[in-house]
């Protein structure tokens, strides 16, 4: 390589060069950096480098990077404005190090400039997406969030004699469910209660998840009976066109009639998980409810009946697969296909003040 070549590659190199003085004062800056900065290269010699950065580069220079590069004798690409000659900013990314005499003392400072305004605009850019995509999350856990309060009831209503708690949890802030339920007055002495579950999530399975939750609320009003609250839900499933794959929707309805110390319950499955039934005395058994067809496949759906008595200190616990189908944390184990199940919803009877309690 020639003088010529090794001077041509100095003055019109893609970076920004200068060479200064130990303390920052510039002896030579190559033709790329005085176009950048709309100087003569005359005119930039002398000045310190400090000379040439913002106020606020300044500060860091003089506060921070000065210190690095006398403790380590070079500094690795550290990120910074330049001032031009009609006061723009020019951002650059600034690596420097120290040539240093026979005896170790800083003889020469070696600048070299990267311009870095397309990086900068990237970044800019970059920054600008992620805040409008937080924005666009936070519109949509708000969305998320209050349809969920929309399908469900906001506290549950039993009869005096009874404990009444629900536990609701979706897989995500934004993640909209097909889970419903609810515990309402239907006379004195009666109340009705029903939970299910949608095929899907999002907001079409909420939508059909709202749907059902008024038509089986409204039929137990016209109606006690829990086997025909389902047909009359099967029905409107089966007519809406509009709710395609959603329509499928497992559910268990039942009511709650006051009856001596206790309460005759009546419950009717549509394809739903049995509910689970826990008796004062410390035992538990599933309530005999398989067989039923989920509402929403077919114009003839069964549905299966089911009754007995909650007496002092028993607990029916109604649930969804979002239970039994859970992580344990244990690899890809799910929670329980099979057996045990902790509840989403539970009515227990609180027991005499002589008895104990399973709650």
């Amino acid at each position: 390589m020639t003088e010529l070549d090794l001077d041509d590659h100095w003055e019109n190199a893609p970076t920004g060069n200068a060479i200064a003085h130990p303390n920052g004062r510039i002896i030579r800056a190559n033709a790329t950096l005085a176009n950048w900065l709309g100087y003569e290269r005359k005119h930039l010699h002398g000045k310190l480098i400090t000379d040439l950065l913002t106020v606020g580069g300044r500060l860091h220079y003089e506060t921070h990077f000065r210190a690095i590069l006398r403790m380590s004798g070079k500094l690795d690409g550290v990120t910074l404005d330049f001032l031009t000659a009609d006061g723009t900013r020019l951002p650059i990314f600034l690596t420097a190090n120290m040539r240093y005499d026979a005896e170790g003392h800083p003889e020469l400072l070696r600048v070299s400039a990267v311009d870095a305004k397309d990086r900068r605009s990237y970044e800019q850019e970059l920054l600008a997406q992620r805040e409008r995509a937080e924005t666009e999350r936070s519109r949509v856990q708000a969305f998320a969030e209050t349809l969920r309060r929309s399908l469900l009831p906001p506290l549950l209503a039993p009869p005096s004699g009874l404990d009444a708690a629900a536990y609701y949890h979706t897989a995500s802030d934004d993640d909209v469910g097909g889970d419903f339920y609810d515990l309402f007055p239907l006379s004195r002495s009666t109340w009705g209660f029903f939970l299910g579950d949608v095929a899907g999530k999002g907001v079409d399975a909420a939508v059909v998840a709202g749907l059902a939750r008024y038509v089986l609320r409204s039929a137990a009003v016209a109606d006690h009976d829990p086997v025909k609250a389902l047909h009359v839900l099967n029905s409107v499933l089966m007519q809406d066109v509009e709710i395609g794959g959603n329509r499928l929707c497992t559910v268990i309805d039942g009511s709650l009639t006051m009856r001596g110390d206790g309460f005759d319950v009546s419950l009717a499955s549509g394809g739903h998980p049995p509910p689970l039934l826990l008796s004062g005395d410390g035992s538990a058994y599933y309530a005999d409810t398989v067989g039923g067809h989920a509402a929403g496949i077919t114009d003839d759906a069964r549905f299966v009946a089911h009754k007995f008595h909650l007496a002092p200190g028993d607990t029916l616990v109604l649930y969804t697969d979002g239970l039994t189908e859970a992580s344990t944390g244990i690899g890809r184990q799910r929670y329980d296909d099979e057996g045990a199940c902790s509840p989403l919803s539970t009515l227990a009877h609180p027991p005499p003040p002589t008895q104990s309690s399973p709650r």
